[in-house]
């Protein structure tokens, strides 16, 4: 019997630019790409002065269409679906084209969604990918833009706008001037973006993330991570001004360019320079999940949206490669003191640290702390923000006895504060005294605890069923002290 998470789902996105078919694997809070192939149609090339899909386009589409069928039965894909967005939707001859498509693919649904769905589902995929994103959410294509404003009580005020990068340039005939022009008036004239004025901006869709991987091979950031990458408003002008002033070849030159991208990015930056102008943002955060992700969690696991994501992806890793499911939460409560005045998003962290704090168990010890540090660093999974990444890679590379001087934790030592970087340290150092004394068995580690007495930091042995006497404890202990910049005690009260 097939269970959740042998369970295959598929959808394809048909855009104005692009087709791309994505399966899923599994039914869970964070969706598993497990196949994810793209090719470039420009089905809305001409769209602005013929009204019709282009016929090249259309014919390459067919062919892709089959394939991307093929794949999806053959790996037994259900449910699948084609989502058609604003080309289709715009076109004379989209209605026909649909037909077409549902012909060569009986029983497979073809949607052609409106603008306001399309916008909600990039908006849930956005709520997918960055839990609590309250903000403008904008989603941009080749055919159109959508705007969407996200709350904390939901999604309101959809707006679709023909600024997708193909139908941008054909409008404007491939004069910046005159796409900066039209970008205004289509934007003025939606009058609800004065409600998320000084807000988050979240930029979903392939042209906005071409003009991130841009900048983060431009500015040698230390992840080469789109999702959750973000910039304050003046980096973010920077940007857009660079890319609107450079030439195709300069930025070919960058490390990892998006060449299929190249010709979109002047027009993707005019659309966020225009967009930062009206609404000016708190900050600008990319997200990689959009309509894909959005379908995914509408269809095929509604009910596991409210979960946090983190926990979800640290709980699973915890299964993969950890030795116990039950130490995590003991770990959680036995940490605790760590921190004095300790903050929510503290005591997130160091409780996904606790779900991960043995998923190295199975590495081969010589290289167990750097490909810690690694795994979780480059984890696919949503919810994890840079600054998140970065400071539970160090904690869990300081469980292993990760050396300090290991040019891999660069990116925690580029990223973090000296105050982030003392906290994950002694994260890292509390869980690997707490394994020291229990070899990871919860039940001998309940026989300890670890409290404060006034400034001093004291482990206290509370059953004899543990053996703490070993010189790796007390100098676990003193490094744990040491770190925090506060004396340590050792005591044994025994019940009698």
């Amino acid at each position: 019997m097939e269970t959740d998470m042998q369970r295959r789902s598929a959808v394809v996105d048909l855009g104005s630019n692009s087709v791309r078919l994505v399966v899923f694997e599994g039914v869970s809070r964070n969706p598993l790409p497990i196949f994810n192939e793209k090719a470039v149609l420009r089905l809305g090339r001409g769209l602005t002065t013929t009204g019709r899909l282009n016929d090249e386009g259309v014919g390459m589409a067919m062919e892709v269409l089959s394939r991307f069928h093929a794949i999806a039965r053959a790996m037994q894909a259900d449910p699948f679906e084609v989502l058609a967005t604003a080309a289709v939707r715009d076109a004379t001859n989209g209605p026909a084209f649909v037909e077409m498509l549902r012909q060569s693919m009986p029983g497979v649904p073809v949607r052609i969604l409106s603008g306001k769905e399309e916008a909600d589902h990039s908006a849930i995929g956005v709520m997918c990918g960055i839990p609590g994103a309250d903000g403008l959410v904008a989603d941009v294509g080749g055919g159109s833009l959508e705007l969407i404003h996200l709350t904390e009580t939901g999604r309101h005020d959809a707006t679709t706008l023909p600024l997708g990068m193909i139908r941008l340039a054909d409008r404007c005939e491939g004069d910046l001037d005159v796409a900066k022009q039209l970008t205004d008036q289509d934007i003025d004239g939606v009058e609800w973006l004065s409600r998320v004025r000084g807000q988050p901006l979240y930029l979903v869709g392939g042209a906005f993330r071409a003009l991130a991987r841009l900048q983060i091979a431009r500015t040698q950031y230390p992840l080469n991570i789109v999702h959750y990458y973000t910039l304050d408003v003046q980096e973010a002008r920077e940007m857009t001004g660079w890319l609107q002033n450079s030439s195709r070849r300069s930025l070919e030159r960058l490390p990892g360019a998006p060449r299929k991208r190249l010709d979109d990015i002047p027009f993707a930056a005019v659309v966020l320079r225009r967009l930062m102008k009206k609404i000016q943002p708190s900050k600008i955060v990319f997200c990689v999940d959009g309509l894909r992700e959005g379908w995914y969690m509408m269809n095929v696991a509604p009910s596991y949206l409210p979960q946090d994501p983190m926990e979800s992806v640290a709980r699973d890793m915890c299964a993969r490669f950890g030795r116990s499911n039950t130490l995590p939460e003991i770990l959680w409560t036995w940490t605790g003191c760590i921190k004095q005045n300790e903050t929510a998003e503290e005591q997130h962290l160091r409780r996904i640290a606790c779900w991960l704090s043995d998923i190295g168990s199975h590495d081969h010890p010589e290289y167990r702390a750097e490909q810690t540090y690694l795994r979780i660093l480059r984890v696919q999974g949503a919810g994890f923000d840079h600054r998140a990444r970065v400071w539970l890679s160090l904690a869990l590379a300081v469980r292993y006895s990760v050396d300090m001087s290991a040019p891999a934790l660069m990116p925690s030592f580029t990223l973090l504060s000296d105050e982030e970087r003392r906290d994950a340290v002694a994260c890292g150092l509390a869980l690997r005294l707490a394994y020291s004394l229990s070899g990871g068995a919860g039940s001998l580690l309940e026989g300890t605890s670890l409290a404060w007495d006034g400034a001093e930091l004291v482990l206290t042995l509370t059953s004899t069923r543990v053996a703490v006497k070993g010189e790796s404890v007390r100098r676990g202990l003193d490094r744990l002290g040491q770190a925090l910049g506060v004396q340590t005690r050792f005591e044994v009260e025994l019940a009698v």
